[in-house]
């Protein structure tokens, strides 16, 4: 073979490995630590030494603030349901790690190194989606099993047609009603494995949600961001997900560079909030076919 037929099969494997294979290039990216999360969120909140979970961050934003539910919304894309953030800081602790919930300090973030579409829990019942994030420290299975706390609820519902909407929290049910809805639902528990191994629920089937909005559904790329955040454009979401583990080589052990005292953080509804830029395009959302549900 010439070095011209050489160089046509090789670009002709190239081209088919891209084609097929979309989502290896995440596993070519160089691998960082968990220092990416400690100087990255560091400007939009506080990191703390909590207890039992070693360094947890808590967010600068207001009392009505619930992660997977505020300045966000759901796209399909080739790894299922995928939470898209409003917020800057939102490529990290919506696809990383666990949030847990303090009677005090409110939602804290807890670092993992995995990545995912999203970490939550999900139910559907007639007429309902609903999801709620995965618990620290919690298994997968183990968060099938969970009971529900209706003192600690956490879950967020939406009617079925308005499931796809951009300014999704507007639209979220009652959260009163939310006992009565979990006890008609059941729980959505098909799990996904990636090509990195990592286990976890990309929410409704896509036949489901397709059937009540009366139109074909067609998943976006997932593309790989150079750098922290995400964009959107072209069909394609970009998002800034390496490798993470929690330590690399002989590198020294990571740490916030600032750490607050815990006595020193105040309850959501004293905390300053930083309003965060919200993405033209869920600026530019207006609402049709429904009536927001009333917020308690």
């Amino acid at each position: 073979m010439n070095p011209y037929s050489r160089h046509l099969v090789t670009l002709f494997v190239l081209m088919v490995v891209f084609v097929i294979f979309p989502k290896q290039t995440f596993a070519q990216q160089e691998p960082v630590n968990f220092q990416v999360f400690y100087d990255e969120l560091s400007p939009y909140g506080q990191w703390v030494n909590y207890k039992n979970y070693g360094y947890v961050w808590i967010p600068d934003v207001g009392s009505d603030f619930a992660p997977y539910s505020t300045a966000g919304y759901w796209q399909f894309t080739d790894y299922g349901w995928t939470w898209v953030s409003d917020y800057e800081w939102g490529w990290a602790p919506f696809h990383y790690g666990r949030w847990g919930y303090d009677n005090f300090y409110g939602w804290l973030w807890v670092p993992g190194n995995e990545w995912g579409p999203s970490w939550v829990n999900w139910r559907k019942a007639d007429g309902y989606f609903g999801w709620s994030p995965m618990e620290p420290g919690l298994s997968l299975s183990v968060s099938f099993g969970r009971p529900y706390d209706r003192n600690h609820d956490h879950w967020m519902f939406v009617r079925d047609r308005d499931f796809e909407r951009h300014d999704l929290y507007k639209y979220s049910v009652n959260r009163s009603e939310n006992a009565r809805i979990v006890g008609n639902s059941s729980v959505i528990n098909t799990a996904y494995i990636d090509n990195r191994n990592t286990t976890y629920v990309a929410g409704p089937a896509r036949e489901d949600v397709q059937r009540v909005v009366g139109r074909t559904i067609k998943p976006i790329t997932i593309r790989e961001n150079s750098r922290p955040g995400k964009d959107q454009n072209n069909g394609d979401l970009r998002i800034y997900r390496p490798k993470v583990e929690k330590s690399v080589g002989s590198q020294s052990r990571p740490a916030p560079g600032r750490i607050s005292d815990l006595n020193d953080v105040k309850k959501p509804s004293e905390r300053r909030g930083i309003v965060q830029p919200r993405s033209q395009e869920s600026q530019n959302i207006n609402p049709v076919n429904s009536q927001p549900a009333q917020q308690q």
